[in-house]
């Protein structure tokens, strides 16, 4: 089902999209990897948002049959208003599956999750059996934390109790991400919190030992997941 004129010509980021002339063009490289019969997964995120939009018009002008599996509300929504079906990961796998990325590193070590949303994307990117992982020239870094914190989703009961436990990982810095246009903190999809953390060093076992942290949804921390890096 498509929304009606008024409410697709609303469709836009909700911030300015740096780096949009490289984003758009990597978008148009991942549409063209779309053939029909595709189930895909879909990424958040400003480089995912224009990715879907360039899907969305392939998939009209070729009239292809294709599923999406979104990995946010806002994905979703994103989808129904440029006319792409979905589904979910509880009916269908993808057969392949695009993101974003707030950081790379040389060995395709990501941060993602700025927008909170990582948790499921970790689901579609361990159900999927290709991944890609589309970023502009400003998204690679030396070494994961060079430039962007690491979210962490946490259940609400359990702030205090993850926050000691990172100071002992050696976190420096470990901030509430708070709302922009409402009073308080973001609140997940899942009814969590995130807390957004900048650590010294973050080693290759950093992923696993958040995640044991009881009161840890999921991080941002994306290490030794196979994935291929598209650019401009």
């Amino acid at each position: 089902m498509i929304w009606d004129n008024k409410i697709a010509t609303t469709l836009q980021w909700s911030s300015e999209i740096s780096n949009r002339e490289q984003k758009e063009k990597v978008a148009d490289k991942i549409a063209e990897r779309v053939r029909s019969g595709d189930v895909i997964g879909v990424g958040s995120g400003s480089t995912s948002y224009l990715a879907l939009l360039a899907i969305s018009r392939k998939v009209k002008e070729q009239k292809l049959d294709v599923l999406a599996i979104p990995t946010s509300h806002e994905v979703s929504l994103a989808c129904s208003i440029v006319g792409l079906k979905t589904t979910t990961l509880q009916n269908a796998r993808p057969d392949w599956a695009f993101d974003g990325a707030d950081e790379v590193d040389p060995q395709k070590g990501l941060i993602k999750g700025r927008g909170g949303a990582m948790f499921a994307e970790k689901l579609v990117i361990k159900s999927s059996p290709e991944n890609y992982i589309l970023v502009d020239s400003s998204k690679f870094v030396s070494y994961l934390g060079e430039k962007f914190a690491v979210p962490v989703e946490v259940d609400p009961r359990a702030i205090n109790l993850v926050e000691n436990e990172l100071l002992k990982l050696g976190a420096r810095e470990i901030d509430l991400r708070l709302a922009k246009g409402k009073d308080g903190p973001i609140i997940t999809e899942a009814g969590n919190l995130i807390v957004d953390v900048r650590f010294n060093k973050i080693t290759s076992d950093f992923e696993k030992e958040i995640k044991a942290i009881p009161g840890v949804i999921e991080s941002g921390l994306f290490i030794g997941y196979e994935v291929e890096i598209l650019t401009t």
